[in-house]
């Protein structure tokens, strides 16, 4: 429990993301890329086959910064530096530890671009489009070659959560049918995205299908770090499923003690607002005091792991009846 704890926390200064519009597939970067990841070649994965019924497809926020190439500065993630790779296993090992249970897991490495990019919209907008691409890549690639017609979950956290919102507005029909539901983790759902994404549908509740799970957490409204937040349409209580106002007390895990907090959804702003979080110290680089961006996968993981087999038992119910 210590090492997970540990890993999760190395996401701290991690996981930003912007409101991406578009991009053109003739991507434009600048200082070096490093080689691009070739996802047949199975080190560029994180996989854990259980033999499942179902599959969890994760990408990962923001683990890594600027580095050099020769004399130069690159601002995307080399997928082949070892010291690179071992930062985003960290959040991939993490994840899998706490979320996966019974179910397979599936997370491609990725130039993901660096936290440093994240220093103003127009550096993050002109960047992310490689990230993007990688991503897409690596999605085809699972479909071909991993998924085997199995019902699948899409999940990703902060800038992971871009990348799930493009696979979905490229998604044929044929693939969305066994589509469970989707975890867009610490970002948000904007009027933009449910206008280009037929598949944009709120969850309700604890056992809808097809549905996009989406939650930030904040002491307050006012805690909110607008970049991730700012439009944001779609929120659920990640403790008790629900999206009105009725709070739910959780228990946070930790090395010394465990602390019972609670969190209750806000209709009108779309935050799960914690109560009883004692450490209000902001994140470093663009944190705000009160905002719990950092805190997104480790304040629910029992929960979200619980729900995500629930939503898989329900694809498979609904399946039957209609057969």
């Amino acid at each position: 429990m210590n090492r997970l704890k540990a890993a999760f926390m190395v996401l701290v200064c991690t996981g930003i993301a912007m409101l991406l519009l578009s991009w053109s597939s003739d991507v434009k970067t600048d200082g070096p890329v490093p080689p691009a990841p070739d996802y047949a070649d199975s080190t560029q994965w994180f996989m854990a086959d259980r033999q499942g019924e179902a599959d969890i497809f994760y990408i990962i926020s923001t683990e890594t910064g600027d580095h050099m190439i020769g004399s130069d500065t690159s601002h995307y993630a080399d997928t082949h530096d070892a010291y690179q790779r071992n930062r985003m296993r960290h959040e991939m090992h993490a994840v899998d530890s706490f979320y996966s249970d019974r179910l397979n897991f599936y997370s491609p490495y990725y130039r993901q671009i660096s936290i440093q990019s994240w220093a103003t919209e127009e550096m993050a907008f002109a960047r992310i489009p490689l990230a993007m691409e990688d991503c897409i890549r690596s999605w085809d690639y699972y479909l071909a070659h991993f998924n085997q017609g199995r019902p699948f979950i899409l999940a990703g956290f902060s800038q992971g959560a871009i990348a799930v919102m493009e696979i979905m507005k490229r998604m044929s029909d044929s693939v969305a049918a066994r589509f469970v539901a989707a975890y867009i983790i610490g970002y948000k759902v904007t009027s933009h995205d449910t206008a280009t994404c037929r598949l944009l549908h709120p969850a309700t509740g604890r056992t809808d299908t097809g549905v996009t799970i989406c939650f930030n957490s904040v002491k307050s409204p006012e805690c909110k770090i607008g970049l991730i937040t700012d439009g944001n349409l779609y929120g659920i209580n990640p403790v008790n499923w629900r999206t009105d106002t009725v709070s739910a007390p959780f228990v946070l895990y930790g090395k010394k003690q465990n602390d019972t907090l609670s969190a209750h959804y806000d209709p009108r702003s779309c935050f799960v607002l914690v109560d009883g979080y004692k450490n209000n110290k902001p994140m470093p680089v663009f944190g705000v005091p009160g905002n719990y961006h950092h805190m997104e996968l480790k304040f629910y993981y029992p929960y979200v792991r619980k729900n995500m087999a629930d939503r898989v038992d329900a694809y498979y119910g609904r399946k039957k009846e209609s057969n």
